[in-house]
């Protein structure tokens, strides 16, 4: 049937074509008028005679107008008819237009429909072929093809290496990108600018920047787009040291710097936190005349928003503005979220109602806004809004959805609702990924809800998490406060990446049960590691010592801090410090630390003081240290006043202990009772002053009872030793 076809191509003649065309054109315009009327013109002034070029011209002509399935079938059912599929032209054609349709299924059956004799010779069909699967994801199909089209001895050119190195970035397999690398070199493309361009996007999606590095060197001419891709690929692999002397070599090379990359490097900034160095990076590119992409604004936004700069911010939201960007849906979703972390979520929410296409992006956006603002219950309705909508499957709560309503509750201390929603997800088909594991570890860490910790500790190694670095410091952040350290340390002997966050999780954990020479051995091996200790690292360590009674080793590690390790100590640091020696009973010292500050001390300075006051007993140095903090702004917390009150009252000085609880009562203070819980067959129950009604409680106030009778009689038995039994007793303990 073919052959026939093929031979009625070869033969038919003029008048016969003509009649065909003629007859095609009348039924093809009816069906869906895209000729233009200088085609179909053309056409008329020449019915008599219709070479083979021409047919295929007019084919090619309507396969580039269709822009539906059904006319593209139409058009395709005419090429068979008249053998034109016999054409590699026309064959390449038709899988261009199927893959831009996205029929890729259709696109292959048109290249495996093609004889034999065609597709083995015909290299622009292969590129064809192989360009469909790519531009549709079709990655490993791709490279199958170029596998098989080597086989039948058809040469790759430099049309087909760059979709071919494309694919292979995107499989991400190192073994098989260095093989495709070593094809291009064997066939003379090494200096073939848009196959060596392909080669440094590569190597840099595949994090191998030294590779691309080498590739990039030995290039003997490099475009804009080669060094755009060289300044991308460090942004990509949160190098920005790498961006900037790729930007600063650029320029001294003699090209100047265009708004694609100013935006790889704002990005490599904001990427690695380097917000304030992004903000001067974009004066300075606003102060060169180089106009801001709306991408180059997007990551501005970020950097003002993980800044909390909201007149900066605003002032972006200008040039967003001025530039035209507002219907960009990535520039408004990045409004949304500085406006959001900039505590003005109601501004967010204006944006938002204002888009007219709002994609799942822009509905966490505004999400996340609320529960930045500390707005969780508000947060929550936005969530439970589209949890509720019944759009389309896309539109649906995502892993970031429930990630954000998780971690806001947990954030505001409502552990309780935040582990209820995560039972609520994994009720769903989305799976938590490592920010929402660490939501929860942290809750469990609050709680010191040890079981159900282990149970997201099983769900993590059954999700294959556990070489996450931010779950594994989970972890250890969550056993270490549950008191587990055995648990706590095995993981973070294990972890392979271990990084300043996993140390200071070891030593807060250790510090907190008292635990201070662990803390410090934790501490020593950050100095052996190679890695550098910093403010959160002094806090722990600090916190530790106090809690151990380490007065010179706690004094010693906070005089290092500035000489040694060059941080300069901040606020909590100075507290820390009064806390270790007025815990030791050195209150002068500690006084004389507080006065000398080069800072004005806080509330938390001197309530730091005022308890080590209240252990001691010290009346002369409390009635100094209150008046300073009843002077501070931040001084309206009852714990501060309950505290002097303690203070005097352990003074006997009672009226002026009731003066202070009067005060407090005054001003409409209130101390949050003290809270206490226990777990019993995974269930909770707390204990607070003045509070012993929850059910289920009176079993444990009579162990309560048992045990410290148990505990007066030990104490009474102790008494009663003689001193030779009290010093065996020492020796064994």
């Amino acid at each position: 049937m073919l052959n026939a076809s093929a031979h009625r191509f070869a033969s038919t003649s003029s008048s016969t074509f003509s009649q065909f065309h003629l007859c095609f054109r009348s039924s093809y315009s009816r069906s869906f008028s895209i000729a233009h009327h200088n085609f179909q013109s053309h056409l008329q002034l020449s019915p008599s005679f219709c070479t083979r070029s021409e047919v295929l011209d007019f084919f090619d002509y309507l396969l580039g107008q269709c822009i539906t399935t059904h006319q593209c079938k139409q058009v395709h059912a005419q090429v068979v008819v008249t053998g034109g599929h016999w054409s590699a032209f026309l064959a390449a054609r038709l899988v261009s237009v199927y893959s831009r349709l996205g029929l890729v299924k259709d696109s292959r059956k048109v290249f495996d429909n093609c004889p034999v004799q065609i597709s083995c010779s015909n290299r622009f069909l292969w590129n064809s072929i192989v360009r469909a699967n790519v531009s549709n994801g079709f990655y490993e199909e791709a490279l199958e093809l170029y596998d098989k089209m080597l086989k039948l001895g058809v040469w790759a050119d430099g049309f087909t290496f760059p979709l071919v190195i494309r694919a292979c970035s995107f499989v991400g397999v190192l073994v098989l990108c260095k093989r495709i690398h070593s094809h291009a070199l064997q066939m003379g493309f090494q200096n073939h600018l848009h196959v060596v361009n392909e080669l440094l996007g590569m190597y840099g999606k595949l994090g191998r920047m030294n590779d691309a590095s080498k590739v990039f060197d030995r290039m003997c001419m490099r475009s804009y787009v080669s060094w755009n891709t060289m300044v991308s690929g460090y942004a990509f692999n949160y190098d920005y040291d790498g961006a900037s002397k790729t930007f600063r070599r650029m320029e001294l090379e003699g090209f100047e710097a265009n708004s694609v990359t100013w935006t790889s490097l704002l990005s490599s900034h904001a990427r690695c936190g380097q917000h304030e160095e992004t903000m001067e990076l974009f004066s300075l590119m606003r102060s060169r005349g180089v106009v801001a992409t709306a991408e180059a604004l997007a990551v501005v936004l970020s950097a003002c928003a993980d800044l909390a700069m909201a007149d900066k911010g605003k002032m972006i939201h200008g040039y967003v503005v001025k530039g035209g960007f507002e219907d960009y849906s990535f520039a408004k979703n990045a409004l949304i979220c500085m406006y959001g972390k900039c505590r003005d979520p109601e501004h967010a929410q204006k944006l938002f109602l204002e888009m007219k296409t709002k994609n799942l992006v822009s509905w966490n956006a505004l999400i996340s806004s609320y529960a930045d603002s500390g707005l969780c219950d508000e947060a929550f309705e936005i969530f439970t809004q589209l949890e509720k909508s019944n759009g389309y499957p896309l539109m649906r709560p995502n892993i970031v959805s429930w990630s954000t309503v998780i971690g806001g509750f947990a954030s505001k201390g409502r552990g309780e609702e935040s582990l209820e929603l995560f039972r609520r997800m994994q009720l769903t088909t989305v799976l938590a990924n490592s920010v929402t594991i660490c939501s929860v570890l942290s809750v469990c860490a609050e709680l010191a809800a040890l079981n159900l910790g282990r149970e997201i500790h099983g769900y993590v190694i059954r999700a294959m998490m556990d070489d996450n670095i931010l779950v594994g410091n989970g972890l250890i952040n969550m056993y270490a406060k549950c008191g587990s350290f055995k648990e706590g340390h095995l993981i973070f002997e294990n972890l392979d990446n271990k990084d300043i966050i996993s140390f200071n999780s070891m030593i807060t954990g250790y510090g907190m049960h008292g635990l201070g020479q662990n803390a410090l051995g934790v501490f020593e091996q950050i100095i052996k590691s190679g890695f550098k200790p910093d403010n959160v690292t002094f806090v722990a360590i600090l916190s530790a010592c106090s809690h151990a009674g380490l007065i010179n080793e706690g004094r010693s590690l906070f005089y290092q801090m500035s000489r040694v390790y060059a941080i300069e100590p901040q606020m909590e640091h100075y507290a820390c410090l009064v806390d270790l020696l007025g815990r030791g009973g050195l209150l002068q010292e500690a006084g004389t630390i507080v006065k000398n500050m080069p800072m004005k001390p806080n509330a938390c300075v001197w309530s730091a003081l005022l308890n080590s006051c209240m252990m001691y007993k010290n009346t002369s140095v409390t009635e100094q240290t209150a008046a300073h903090i009843f002077h501070l702004i931040n001084s309206e917390a009852s714990g501060t006043y309950m505290l002097l009150s303690n203070i005097y009252a352990a003074s006997g000085k009672w009226e002026d202990s009731a003066k202070v609880r009067i005060s407090a009562k005054t001003k409409g203070l209130k101390k949050i009772p003290g809270q206490s819980w226990i777990e019993v067959k995974k269930k909770a129950y707390m204990f607070s002053a003045g509070n012993s009604g929850q059910a289920g409680l009176e079993s444990i106030y009579g162990i309560l009872r048992v045990l410290a009778l148990q505990m007066e009689s030990d104490r009474s038995s102790l008494h009663n030793l003689g001193d030779e039994e009290m010093n065996v007793m020492v020796d064994v303990c």
